[in-house]
């Protein structure tokens, strides 16, 4: 037969398995993509066409093919189109991707936890309950901060638009610079360069020279709105 002691610490139990399943749900954190973009955008472009920039070795990579039907797909979103292959477009695009690590340094919280003693009493019926020590309902007690340090993967994408329209055979000048950069827990630069991409190309070509931080749902990909 359960004490009145037993189902208090089942309570407490399950009260506590509740609080830290709702707080890992809620902590899932938004990609988020550090975007500074530079531009000097003709307003002639509609309708023009397009090519990649693509080194040498890099000719058959299956991996750079991918990232530039992404930065296609943008693209195409704001009337460009691409030319056949072999042939090259007015606007040129050039497109590089990196990952490194980095070390940096955080401010953290402590939180105690806090335990309660229950002294002994005596239910209606006589019955005698020993004392016993308890979680505090109102959680773990914060006590302070720490600095800690912590290496975080670092993720760019640089995107530059030439246009040769107007300018000499070979040297295409620069309508639009961008680079997107991440910093957070690891993740592939397969999964992350979608969302680079995207960021780049939010409210394209946009404020000259002006910083922006773009973030996406983790669970939905959907961007999110500051």
């Amino acid at each position: 037969m359960q004490t009145e002691n037993d189902i208090y610490q089942r309570l407490i139990r399950c009260a506590i398995v509740v609080t830290v399943a709702a707080s890992l749900a809620a902590c899932a954190s938004p990609i988020t993509a550090k975007v500074t973009s530079f531009n000097q955008w003709p307003p002639d472009t509609a309708g023009a066409s397009f090519s990649f920039i693509r080194p040498v070795d890099a000719l058959n990579d299956l991996e750079q093919q991918a990232y530039e039907g992404k930065v296609q797909a943008e693209l195409e979103k704001i009337g460009l189109k691409r030319v056949a292959p072999g042939q090259v477009g007015r606007i040129q695009v050039d497109i590089i991707t990196g990952n490194g690590t980095l070390n940096k340094q955080f401010r953290e919280a402590i939180y105690r936890d806090n335990y309660i003693y229950h002294p002994p009493y005596r239910d209606g019926a006589g019955n005698v309950y020993g004392g016993f020590w308890a979680p505090d309902q109102f959680g773990s007690r914060y006590v302070g901060d720490r600095t800690v340090t912590r290496t975080v993967q670092v993720s760019n994408l640089r995107l530059r638009l030439l246009d040769s329209q107007g300018n000499a055979p070979g040297k295409p000048r620069a309508v639009f610079e961008s680079r997107a950069a991440y910093e957070g827990d690891n993740e592939d630069l397969a999964t992350l360069v979608p969302y680079l991409v995207r960021a780049v190309f939010d409210g394209f070509p946009g404020q000259n020279g002006k910083v922006r931080i773009v973030k996406f749902d983790s669970k939905t990909g959907e961007m999110l709105k500051n």
